[in-house]
């Protein structure tokens, strides 16, 4: 049907429907249906938001949409799409929203903008800054950590998608908005950078139109891609950055020239990798945790992919040689999972960016540019780069799933490249009987590439010929010993036939002659099919023959199948059906006679073997119902009927084998097309009346089976053929010829399905069933329900289990049950109807409704059973199945549902073609597709009408769910959970009838009861929780019951089981709170979207618009909801007080209501009175767990109690009396020089202080100044300080009493220092946080109380006093804030003493709390306000008096409180420095360290940025220049520098050279520690520094060195990965020439290892400069012919290295110019004395010839896993040597060891590269002399 004629059906034309619906066989009733439906939500959603009804009313309706959005797809037109957007927009963006409905909103909000494409930005306008605040409100939440709030898990994921929907649809402006908004935090040593960057990241639009490219990424792009360039430490936000230019460059393929920065860009991906280069080299923790993310860096890499330069194909070839030995299965790391990922994404990737130039529709975003679109040299380039290491990939050790999701993209660009090698791995594979993992690798990779190789194409024509041979050899799979290779084989074989029609063509050869080549192969080739089928099928026999239980199992076992045996049988059934289903009807037949020789000519055991060729039957019958059913169908029901004639084999218990095996086989045969059954009906008729009542289990279960299946064949909807070509292959040649459709897809609009639909015939017979067999068990089982009528138990179950097979048969002939509503559940201003899909069958009513006389009845036996028998459990076992299949099925479970959908979305992945997309899936899966849409409807009955009799039944759950069986209990809480999740607000209803279990006044609950009440309020995993509903009606029942129960009766703490699940409850509903609202307002803006709504057309909505009177209503309604959620709120909290203050209540209770207590803290309003009291007592509880939960919550209401402090705008430009600059230039400006820390102008005095404006927060300033810069008003317009207790509040009088009470603080203070776990605790951010507002909101009300606490705790040295002083003081400091000067004044009279004394006592224990004390008292705040603390601080830091530990704490806290102020105040940093450098030459250890890391704080300001004003702090160049000076006697000496100056001798030698080695130790520290901390490397200044590094760094692995040789080491290797600039590298490698001429050989082997690592780590930025390469090649070459052998043999091994990762390639000039070295004669040997063995060899000789040996083997090693052209040559040059003299004779040996270890594997292959004499020559070689000659 056309789109115009879609359009006038409906009424409009539909954004995007779900395509299947239309091939449903009921879709003509579809488009009223849904029209109905959209008109229904669209006129209730508009009234429900207009009368300001968000619960229910806009909840249910949103929730309806989006099953709509389900259903049917995006079919409404496109005014109503932007309405519905519109509107959601308006409502998650509601300021006081409650979070579980704004989520909510937020979902459905992205499913209306996923599809971008639908809507242009011509259509839609979303404004960024609302999404933004509600970012800042929810993920950087001022009070969530106060507890005051309470957010799911859950939130930040939905909000940030939501902002990544949102997105294409910002204003033209907003890019020049945001960036005025957060560059302002862009402070790159403040945590603001990280915010800023991922603010940035997330929200800024880069799919803007080209010509609007100016006011998007062209204002940000140079900017921030400097400031990228020149980051080098990798920040946490580097990646941040990383994932923006990637969406970037995805979004405008061909508009921004990216080659500038490709080496850059590539060399950090490499090193993001984190692959070990070298040996024991260090690695930094940084570069693990913040590594970019691989997925952004392939979208990154693949968007700059094409276009007319090559570079980004070079450097990615260049990327995939360095690391491809790293894929090689014998690596292993944790490198590995990295490695794979790329290689699964990059071709997916490329395969994406291809669909989208190639086959996408045209959008309204911007299209790539036909310059920059991929042409087909690329892609050839791109495949040839990457399949290397793919096909290494296949055995990895992780497993071969990505390289067959990678092979799988890359088969549909290059077939003939790509499927080839990996056939040729797959025939050796299949022959393999060692090495079982190579068969399922390579299978695997088959599988994945299945289509493409049948399909063939034009590039690959002989692809499709290759299948046979590969289906023949997989046979000997089907293996029972071997689990997981007969899944594989399972799954290979079942693939390739859905494929492919297994028709035999080679008759067609005989009547024509012009097919091409490939078709005449392929037609004879088919000849083979039937042999395939039946070979096939004996091999399934075998499988069956050895699994029988007889055979697998002693008798005593389980009878089961075990999930194995259950696997292997799905795998084989359903393989089997797929290849009857593709054979043509000659095939089929001898596999059928095959099949039913076997199954009659046997007896099969029921439980496994029996399973499986029923199974099998079960598949030959549904191909072809009629001519199967002929063949098995009489056989079976003459043996049935002949062996049951004699009527004593009813009463038996147990029955004959053939018997059984019969009623098995019969049972599964019936399900097939219920049409082809009618003929048989009257013999199954009499069968089931001879068998249904058999007294054995077995028995009657098998009979059973066969009723229910007869009733679902007859009464479903389902398709009956799943053939590969509509039509079936049944055609004669002639006509119809099938090698065509071999991978054919199907076509979605032509699919013919053929429907089962019941007819009337079909439908009158299943009635008729029910009336025989069901309704005269109903009748027994009412009358033994009025006791009436004895029965045993077995009868019982027996009369039940024909009940629930009955009912499951006929689950969608019978109508849900009926009756009334339950009303007044919740009150409501619009419709909560429910509206009914049509699913294929229209009831009749005429007849009586089977479901709701099973439910009668049913409910009258269980109360019997339970009154009479509570011991029958297998028969309360039925009952509880019934009753769920009786409130939730109609002809499909949901369990079953969600595991076929989620198989359906597997095979779709390992099948589905992403380079041409539009559904071209195959044939067989779009049915199942269609069938499980179909299914979606019947199971789409959430949210039912909540009726009198569903409130029955589910009261009869909860009393099966209370009763004293724990497995009875178990089955029947699954089925409440499950009820409860469906029906509307049934909860509401049943929560009351739970907790009379808990009520403590009952005397009649037993434990088992309890215990059940219990359970079913915790509900089950990611169930319904009814402790915990978001709702304050519920709550308020639930939460006080819970803690009472405490005093129940049957309640019991000695039960470990009652335990836990008050343990559990409580744990569950801390988990799961989130705050619920009290303020349900909507504002304006929602209700005028409403009305837009309500009045558009098509389909209209056919309500009259509202009157205002209604509107009144709705408002009043609104506001008293909101009173009367803060009655609740309040009522809960003194209902909670009461609770938790009851006698003889035990203390778990009373901790569990604490917990909740402390939940319902909020930042809109203050906790009740009393609550307050409660938690401020609780502070002096005695027992800790109290007492911790009311640290937090009475800071959590000193923070509600805050009063707010007025702020007003200053101009920073006036204050500095600078210019405004267009420009923008970070770091030390005039204009935020006032900023700065100046002890010349400090505020000393009252005047000063009063004048001076103070930033608080660190990064402003820094960047840019924000377009408002807001600053405390001074203290005459903030809240009064010093008040009266007349004045305060009645909640701050509560706390103003206890804190003024000597008593009570006197004990807090006694608890607060006692210690919690030993030399576990820490610093108490939650303490500080309670002194902090203490402080904060009473000013200095408190101190005279606290200050002699704090004069006795300092002079105590215990850890726990220390602590608690320092949690004081940092609170104090902090609190101070908006205190007067006076007040600070006298504030800091009393600390300093006390910070004195603290940091003279401070020991090993306390010296982190102290350095966390002073870093959290500087935070955000300015360092003018702190001056005495900075002034005390830097009084002494390194006195030596309280000898080297006081020294190195002092610097450790000193550290602490600089580094929180950054860059503002370089004067204190300068006086540091110059303090620090006489005392650099510290002896001790522990104080080196610190001033090493001291060092590096005090130049983390000094980066060399882009844009970026030299800093004021210290700068790097001058010290090290400073320093280099102290060291210059090291660098002149030669001999080698020791340690020798041991740690005592304090005076002694102070010659030069000591104090040297002394400051290098230092320095050394302070480059270790920098390595790890600071954003750019000062790599000028650090080379000047190598050489003397190189000089004492050890060479041999030895941990017994001294500290300054492993730290030089340690250094070197951290230097060596550091990431260099192009400018750099000229100058690192003249150091490097320069060591190499060194005199030291320790230098010069030190200088190889440093080279391998540093090129590695800089890979591409090297090659990018030939000069440099070239250099590098020199170098190395020449330590080849070093005199010294470690030398040489090192510089073998970096040119092996450099070569295999392409840094250096093996040409031409390099072989002979190792051959000619080689050929250096060496004198002939004359008899030697035994004295002089080495003089008459001239060592030079000697050398130059080992020289060229090393040489040629650094070659050979460079190719560990394969053999290039060169290398054969190689080999033979080298063995001559093999007897030359040592040490070449070693090397040579050590090569062919090395070359024969790696090349083992693969022999067979490596063998074809060598000429046949140079493998006799080889063989020699590698075969070891024979020494018994």
């Amino acid at each position: 049907m056309s789109a115009e004629e879609r359009a006038e059906r409906l009424g409009f034309s539909p954004q995007k429907e779900i395509a299947y619906n239309r091939l449903l066989p009921y879709a003509d009733r579809l488009d009223r249906e849904s029209n109905e439906l959209l008109a229904e939500i669209k006129s209730n959603l508009g009234r429900a938001v207009q009368l300001r009804e968000l619960w229910p009313g806009v909840l249910f309706w949103t929730r309806k949409l989006s099953t709509y959005i389900r259903l049917y797809g995006r079919k409404f037109s496109k005014e109503d799409h932007v309405l519905f957007i519109k509107l959601l927009y308006e409502l998650v963006t509601i300021q006081k929203l409650e979070i579980s409905m704004m989520q909510g909103f937020a979902r459905l909000l992205i499913t209306l903008l996923k599809k971008k494409e639908l809507l242009s930005r011509a259509d839609l306008q979303l404004a960024w800054r609302p999404l933004y605040e509600m970012l800042e409100r929810v993920l950087y939440s001022k009070t969530e950590h106060l507890g005051l709030n309470w957010f799911p898990t859950s939130v930040e994921n939905v909000l940030k998608t939501l902002v990544k929907t949102c997105r294409p649809y910002f204003s033209d402006d907003a890019t020049a908005e945001m960036l005025e908004e957060w560059k302002p935090l862009m402070c790159p040593f403040d945590v603001t950078m990280q915010k800023a960057i991922s603010y940035l990241e997330l929200f800024l639009p880069t799919s803007l139109p080209p010509e609007l490219h100016c006011k998007g990424f062209k204002l940000w792009f140079d900017e921030l891609m400097g400031l990228w360039n020149s980051v080098q430490n990798l920040p946490q936000w580097e990646g941040h950055l990383v994932n923006l230019f990637a969406r970037l460059a995805t979004d405008n393929i061909g508009y921004i020239d990216w080659d500038p920065y490709v080496p850059k860009i590539f060399t950090r991906i490499l090193r993001s990798l984190n692959l070990p280069v070298g040996t024991n080299q260090v690695v930094v923790p940084r570069f693990l945790t913040n590594a970019y993310d691989i997925g952004h860096a392939v979208i990154w890499v693949t968007a700059m992919m094409g276009g007319p330069s090559k570079t980004v194909q070079t450097h990615l070839t260049g990327l995939f040689r360095s690391i491809a030995s790293f894929y090689h299965p014998s690596n292993n790391g944790r490198w590995v999972t990295k490695l794979m990922k790329l290689l699964q994404r990059l071709p997916s990737s490329v395969v994406r960016r291809l669909h989208r130039e190639r086959y996408k529709k045209k959008t309204w975003l911007t299209p790539v540019p036909d310059s920059h679109k991929l042409t087909d040299q690329d892609i050839t380039d791109f495949v040839k780069s990457i399949i290397q290491p793919v096909l290494l990939a296949m055995f990895s050790k992780t497993g071969s799933l990505e390289a067959a999701q990678a092979l799988q993209n890359l088969a549909l660009m290059r077939p003939e490249m790509v499927i080839p090698p990996i056939l040729e791995k797959t025939y050796p594979a299949q022959e393999t009987l060692t090495e079982p993992h190579q068969l399922t690798a390579t299978l695997s990779c088959v599988i994945g590439v299945a289509r493409s190789l049948v399909s063939g194409g034009k590039w690959f024509l002989e692809g499709p010929t290759h299948m046979l041979p590969l289906l023949m050899r997989a046979l000997p799979g089907v293996d029972p010993n071997d689990f997981s290779k007969c899944m594989i084989t399972f799954q290979f074989i079942a693939t390739f036939s859905t494929l492919v029609p297994l028709v035999d063509c080679s008759s067609v050869l005989q009547e024509t002659n012009d097919l091409p080549e490939v078709e005449r192969e392929l037609c004879s080739a088919t000849a083979e099919f039937e042999d395939f089928v039946l070979q096939f099928v004996d091999r399934c026999f075998a499988l069956i023959e050895s699994s029988t239980l007889e055979q697998t199992r002693e008798e005593t076992e389980t009878e089961k199948m075990t999930h194995l045996e259950s696997l292997v049988e799905l795998g084989l059934s359903s393989t089997f059906s797929t290849i009857l289903t593709q054979c043509s009807r000659e095939i089929f037949k001898v596999a059928l006679d095959k099949v039913y020789n076997f199954a009659i000519s046997n007896i099969f055991e029921t439980r496994v073997s029996g399973r499986m060729v029923a199974d099998m039957c079960r598949a030959a019958v549904k191909c072809r119902p009629v001519e199967s059913l002929k063949l098995f169908l009489p056989h079976c029901c003459s043996v049935i009927t002949h062996l049951t004639s004699n009527d004593d084999i009813l009463h038996e218990e147990e029955l004959d084998k053939e018997l059984l095996w019969n009623l098995q086989l019969l049972s599964e045969i019936t399900r097939v097309d219920g049409e082809k059954l009618l003929p048989y009906r009257e013999q199954l008729v009499k069968i089931l009346q001879q068998t249904v009542h058999l007294t054995c289990k077995q028995g009657y279960i098998l009979s059973c089976n066969l009723l229910h299946h007869l009733l679902r064949s007859t009464t479903l909807i389902y398709p009956t053929e799943y053939c590969s070509v509509p039509g079936g292959f049944d055609k004669p040649l002639s006509e119809y010829f099938p090698i065509k459709d071999w991978g054919k897809p199907g076509d979605l609009w032509n699919l013919n399905i053929q429907w089962h639909v019941p007819s009337a015939e079909e439908i009158s017979f299943a009635y008729y069933l029910l009336d025989m067999f069901l309704q005269p068990e109903l009748e027994k089982l009412d009358r033994y329900g009025n006791g009436e009528l004895e029965m045993s138990r077995d009868d019982v179950q027996q009369c039940l289990t024909i009940v629930h097979n009955c009912l499951i048969g006929s689950g969608n002939l019978l109508p849900p049950l009926q009756g009334e509503r339950i009303a007044h559940l919740v009150p409501s201003m619009v419709s909560l109807e429910e509206t009914t899909l049509f699913t294929g069958l229209d009831y009749d009513h005429s007849r009586e409704n089977y479901r709701e006389l099973i439910a009668e009845v049913i409910r009258k036996l269980l109360h019997y059973v339970l009154d009479n028998s509570e011991d029958d459990t297998k028969s309360l076992f039925l009952i509880i199945k019934i009753i769920s299949d009786l409130l939730h099925f109609q002809g499909s479970h949901k369990h079953e549902f969600d595991s076929r959908w989620k198989s359906f979305t597997l095979v779709k992945k390992s099948m589905e073609n992403r380079l041409q997309g539009k559904k071209q899936h195959i044939r067989a899966l779009l049915i199942d597709r269609v069938m499980l849409q179909h299914e979606l409807r019947t199971l789409t009955v959430e949210g039912c009408e909540y009726k009198k009799i569903h409130q029955d039944l589910i009261r009869d759950l909860l009393r099966l769910s209370t009763s004293s069986y724990g497995q009875v209990r178990s089955k029947a809480q699954q089925a409440f959970f499950t009820a409860l999740g469906t029906y509307n607000f049934c909860c509401r209803d049943i929560i009351p009838l739970v907790l009379e279990f808990l009520r403590p006044d009952r005397h009649d609950v037993t434990q088992q009861q309890f215990k059940g009440a219990l359970y079913c309020l915790l509900g089950n995993h990611g169930g319904v929780c009814l402790a915990n509903l978001h709702d304050w009606d519920c709550i308020v029942r639930t939460w006080p019951a819970i803690v009472s129960s405490g005093l129940s009766k049957a309640m019991s703490l000695e039960k470990p089981s009652i335990v836990r699940l008050f343990d559990d409850l409580a744990e569950k509903i801390h988990r799961q709170y989130e705050t619920i609202g009290l303020d349900f307002g909507v504002p304006e803006k929602c209700v005028e979207v409403a009305v837009l709504i309500q009045l558009s057309k098509n389909p209209s909505t056919n309500c009259p618009l509202l009157q205002s009177e209604e509107i009144e209503l709705g408002i009043k309604r609104q506001q008293e909801k909101n009173e009367e959620s803060i009655q609740h709120y309040e009522n809960l909290v003194s209902t909670l007080l009461d609770c938790v203050n009851q006698r003889n209540l035990p203390w778990k209770f009373e901790h569990i209501g604490i917990g909740f207590l402390s939940v319902l803290l909020r930042d809109d309003r203050v906790l009740p009175v009393q609550a307050i009291r409660f938690f401020v007592q609780c502070l002096i509880h005695d027992a800790l767990v109290v007492r911790k939960m009311a640290i937090s919550a009475v800071a959590g209401i000193l923070k509600q109690l805050k009063r707010t402090h007025t702020e007003v705008s200053i101009c920073p430009y006036e204050i500095s009396g600078c210019k405004k600059t267009s420009v923008i230039q970070a770091g030390d400006r005039p204009d935020n020089q006032w900023l700065h820390y100046d002890s010349a102008n400090l505020p000393k005095t009252k005047e000063k202080w009063q004048s001076c404006y103070f930033v608080e927060k660190t990064h402003w300033g820094y960047y840019t100044w924000p377009k408002e810069m807001l600053v405390y008003a001074p203290a005459e317009q903030q809240p009064k300080l010093g008040r009266t207790r007349e004045e305060m509040s009645e909640a701050e009088q509560i706390i103003y009493d206890h804190f003024s009470d000597h008593k009570f603080v006197d004990q807090l203070i006694k608890f607060l220092s006692l210690e919690d776990r030993k030399g576990k605790d820490k610093f108490n951010p939650r303490r500080f946080c309670l002194f902090k507002g203490i402080f904060r909101n009473y000013d200095d009300a408190f101190l005279p109380v606290l200050k002699p606490h704090l004069a006795r705790l300092v002079t105590d040295s215990h850890e726990s006093t220390q602590r608690c002083v320092s949690e004081i003081i940092a609170g104090m400091i902090r609190g101070s804030k908006h205190w007067t000067y006076e007040k600070v004044e006298k504030l800091w009279e009393i600390l300093l003493p006390l910070l004195r004394t603290a940091l003279s006592n401070i020991t090993v224990e306390t010296y982190n709390d102290w350095g966390t004390c002073i870093a959290t008292s500087c935070e955000s705040r300015d360092p003018r306000k702190l001056h005495w603390l900075f002034e005390l601080l830097l009084e002494s830091p390194v006195s030596g008096e309280g000898g080297s530990f006081v020294d190195a704490c002092r610097l450790y806290v000193l550290q602490g409180g600089l580094a929180q102020q950054e860059w503002r105040t370089p004067e204190l940093l300068h006086r540091l420095l110059k303090y620090l450098e006489p005392k650099l030459t510290q002896v001790y250890k522990n104080v080196r360290e610190r001033i090493g890391s001291v060092l590096t704080y005090i130049f983390m300001i000094d980066v060399s940025w882009p844009n970026t004003a030299p800093t004021k702090s210290p700068q790097i160049s001058e010290f090290t220049s400073r320093m280099l000076e102290k060291l210059k006697p090291l660098m002149e000496a030669d001999e080698e520098i020791q340690n020798h100056i041991m740690e005592e001798n304090g005076v002694g030698d102070q010659d030069e050279r000591t104090q040297g080695i002394k400051l290098l130790k230092t320095i050394l520290k302070w480059l270790m520690a920098s390595a790890g901390r600071s954003f750019s490397t000062a790599v000028e200044e650090q080379i000047q520094l190598l050489p003397l590094l190189f000089k004492i760094a050890p060479v041999e692995n030895d941990n017994n060195y001294d500290e300054l040789k492993r730290d030089a080491k340690m250094c070197l290797s951290l230097m060596s990965q550091g990431l260099l600039y192009p400018q750099q590298v000229p100058l690192v490698l003249q150091v490097l020439k320069q060591t190499a001429k060194s005199s030291s050989w320790h230098a010069r082997y030190t200088v190889l290892t440093y080279l391998q690592t540093m090129v590695f780590y800089n890979l591409f930025i090297f090659l990018h400069n030939e000069e440099v390469v070239k250099d590098i090649r020199w170098l190395v070459v020449k330590l080849l012919e070093d005199e010294q052998l470690e030398v040489r043999e090192m510089a073998a091994t970096t040119l092996s290295g450099l070569l295999q990762c392409n840094f250096l390639t093996m040409d031409g000039p390099m072989q002979t110019y190792f051959e000619q070295l080689c050929k250096t004669q060496l004198p002939k040997r004359r008899k030697r004395h035994l004295g002089a063995v080495m003089d008459t060899i001239p060592p030079a000789d000697l050398v130059k010839r080992h020289a060229g040996v090393l040489g040629l083997s650094a070659c050979i090693l460079s190719s560990p896993y394969d053999v290039p052209t060169w290398m054969p040559q190689l080999l033979m040059d080298l063995s001559p040597h093999l007897n030359d003299p040592q040490p070449i004779e070693m090397t040579v040996k050590k090569t062919l060891s090395n070359f024969r270890r790696t090349h083992h594997d693969n022999w067979q292959e490596h063998k074809q590269q060598f000429t046949d004499d140079q493998l006799l020559v080889l063989t020699d070689l590698l075969v070891s002399p024979c020494y018994y000659a």
